[in-house]
């Protein structure tokens, strides 16, 4: 059996061991995509916690947005019998599939940062790492309220459809605006982004060119605030005068707001996500139960205390 998950760990190309031959104990993890700065920070935290035990190797595959792809990832893990895997879903609606796979096989399958569809009630043998996602867009959309006294146009970008965490935090905002003292505010537009920086950037020039007014964009994540930010400055837009805000208070996030371009981030500890997830699928392999899901909170970022994330 380890010969065979030797070659896998070729075939994936990425191991944090070279002697993965010796490693005692597999966990495969498949990544939405390893082309997205927050989810090479999750990917990082993984790493962090796999490189304290020496008898561990992380077999890595990049799912590349694809579904299918993904599954077939999880499919060949089980085949080739590691102890543990890893899912940052493509689609949390896709994920009860992969889970009845895992748990049919007997082996433990964490789900992190995306939602599974099932993580209200995740099955035995399975569990989900990520952060309570009512959390984020609520303490967003309070901050950006705070700083427009109530009222306001708001635009806001919307992350990929298929992730339950764009829903939701969109979700967050509309439920917000509708209760005092936010009421003020109005949503003119939405649109999608996909959590893409380039996205954003070309939703807000395609605002700015139809003459939209607006207070506030509101972004799913860092990324696509990133983008808006970018279009805004482009077109000679006053700063001062237009909030942005995002979620996850990724690297560049935090900077974009130390220069004073993004007014609120909402940090998602995408580092201990992924420690977490490995814990608990040693845990998990090692028959020792776990709960259906571990919550690491959001905490809301400003300038005044930015310090405490840097």
């Amino acid at each position: 059996m380890k010969t065979q998950l030797t070659r896998l760990a070729l075939a994936s190309t990425i191991s944090i061991m070279a002697a993965s031959a010796h490693a005692d104990t597999q966990i495969g993890v498949s990544m939405t995509s390893f082309d997205n700065p927050f989810l090479t920070i999750l990917l990082n935290g993984m790493k962090e916690e796999a490189a304290n035990h020496d008898d561990l190797e992380l077999l890595l595959e990049d799912a590349q947005l694809d579904v299918p792809r993904q599954f077939n990832q999880v499919e060949n893990f089980i085949a080739n019998g590691v102890d543990a895997i890893i899912v940052n879903p493509v689609d949390g609606a896709a994920s009860p599939r992969m889970t009845q796979a895992a748990v049919d096989a007997g082996i433990p399958i964490i789900y992190a940062n995306h939602p599974p569809a099932e993580h209200a009630n995740m099955p035995e043998g399975s569990s989900f790492v990520g952060s309570n996602e009512i959390e984020s867009g609520t303490m967003q959309t309070e901050a950006v309220c705070e700083m427009l006294d109530g009222t306001g146009n708001i635009l806001v970008l919307v992350g990929a459809l298929e992730n339950e965490s764009a829903i939701v935090r969109t979700r967050d905002i509309e439920e917000v605006i509708a209760k005092e003292p936010c009421t003020g505010m109005k949503i003119v537009d939405k649109q999608v982004g996909n959590w893409n920086r380039t996205q954003g950037a070309d939703i807000t020039a395609n605002w700015l060119t139809t003459g939209m007014e607006f207070d506030a964009i509101i972004a799913n994540n860092d990324e696509m605030a990133i983008g808006a930010i970018m279009s805004l400055k482009a077109a000679g837009t006053d700063m001062d005068k237009i909030v942005v805000a995002g979620i996850d208070a990724t690297p560049d996030g935090l900077a974009a707001l130390q220069a004073g371009d993004l007014d609120v981030t909402v940090y998602q500890n995408a580092t201990r996500q992924g420690i977490e997830s490995v814990k608990a699928a040693l845990d998990m392999a090692s028959g020792k139960e776990v709960p259906g899901n571990i919550w690491v909170p959001f905490e809301p970022v400003t300038l005044e205390n930015i310090s405490d994330f840097q």
